[in-house]
């Protein structure tokens, strides 16, 4: 009998085995090395939790907001990219998960569910929506229209790809969206929908990419965007102090500090360490979420203590998918739910406000204290 799966890397074993190898490639890559893809994770671990002990633990709430909206737990789902690869019901079921669970689903522009058919099929979980913007600024504004009418509560910009990182696995799988699918945020059988599907003899996602996403973008675009929407602007992507800075006064409402799942450019930094820095600068001026390696109750911990309003997953969410659905996808959102309170409990927090900055510390620093 096969032993129970009981934490995210279970899953991400047996998703490794279930998943086509093109498929899997596509998911589970970084960029170039995959330095930043596996620094994502070892920075995790160099930072301790310093627990408190004899406080009272007896009643505990995971519960925290974003937005505005309240939650039940501190993270949530991550956009990531066509999902029906891994499983038939792909996006539906991640954003069902999310919705049971209490927590945010993120969809993404280049999804294979729609707008529509996620706010049809999970109308109660608050829905987010990650946004690229075209060249051709129509469809960008069309994206926008559809999520405010669907009722999405933000919009996500990830401001950190005018181009695809070189993602060499792609490369060598000759990567395209298999032909049965297509990205199901355009109607119409244009380059749009149908491109990623086209053979480029390389990674065709890069060439859909280059081909229809706005390189010349600048700070500029925020303010556009927000004059065509009433929607929040997150922006997503963010790694320096700097860019945090400028991008509260182009007029986003939150920020996302990521490095894009380590995909884009690597040797960049882990997130983990760049949330502090971005925390320091914002100073409380708005809320800070975080992504990247992120895969157990006491990294989402770390998180919280490091100043995140909310830490978001995306291959856990692939890989729960892949294996179970929407059944697998809840049971990674379930894990952490366990293991975010078990570790709660055991360091001195009854509530994620009760979680602070002098309750982690770097490794090295605690070698020489």
């Amino acid at each position: 009998m096969k032993p129970p799966m009981v934490s995210v890397d279970d899953y991400a074993v047996e998703a490794h085995k279930i998943l086509p190898h093109s498929i899997l490639g596509y998911y589970k890559s970084g960029a170039l090395q995959e330095i930043t893809l596996h620094e994502n994770k070892e920075a995790i671990n160099r930072w301790y939790i310093r627990p408190r002990f004899l406080r009272d633990v007896s009643k505990r709430s995971l519960a925290t907001t974003i937005l505005g909206h309240n939650v039940d737990v501190p993270y949530g789902v991550a956009p990531t990219a066509m999902q029906k690869m891994a499983h038939p019901d792909g996006e539906n079921a991640n954003a069902r998960a999310a919705g049971k669970i209490g927590t945010a689903f993120t969809l993404s522009t280049i999804a294979t569910t729609s707008i529509e058919e996620i706010a049809k099929s999970a109308p109660d979980t608050l829905r987010l929506f990650q946004l690229y913007i075209y060249k051709d600024r129509e469809v960008t504004a069309n994206l926008v229209q559809r999520a405010e009418a669907n009722g999405f509560a933000a919009l996500i910009l990830t401001v950190d790809a005018p181009y695809f990182g070189i993602r060499r696995e792609d490369i060598k799988n000759k990567f395209t969206l298999p032909p049965y699918f297509r990205l199901a945020n355009f109607q119409t059988d244009d380059e749009k929908s149908t491109l990623a599907n086209i053979s480029s003899g390389g990674s065709n996602i890069n060439e859909y990419v280059k081909a229809l996403f706005d390189p010349s973008l600048s700070w500029e675009d925020i303010t556009w965007l927000t004059r065509i929407t009433k929607l929040p602007i997150v922006l997503k992507g963010i790694l320096t102090a700097e860019d945090a800075i400028l991008g509260l006064e182009a007029g986003a409402t939150a920020i996302w500090v990521s490095n894009h799942g380590a995909r884009q450019v690597d040797g960049v930094p882990p997130s983990i360490e760049a949330l502090p820095e971005v925390v320091k600068a914002v100073n409380g001026r708005c809320e800070v979420y975080v992504d990247g390696g992120f895969s157990q109750g006491t990294d989402i911990f770390k998180a919280l203590a490091l100043g995140a309003q909310m830490v978001f997953l995306g291959r856990p969410l692939l890989w729960g998918l892949a294996c179970g659905g929407e059944e697998g996808a809840y049971d990674i959102l379930d894990i952490l739910q366990t293991e975010l309170d078990s570790v709660m409990a055991l360091s001195g927090c009854a509530t994620v406000k009760d979680i602070t900055r002098d309750m982690v510390i770097r490794k090295e620093k605690y070698a020489r204290l």
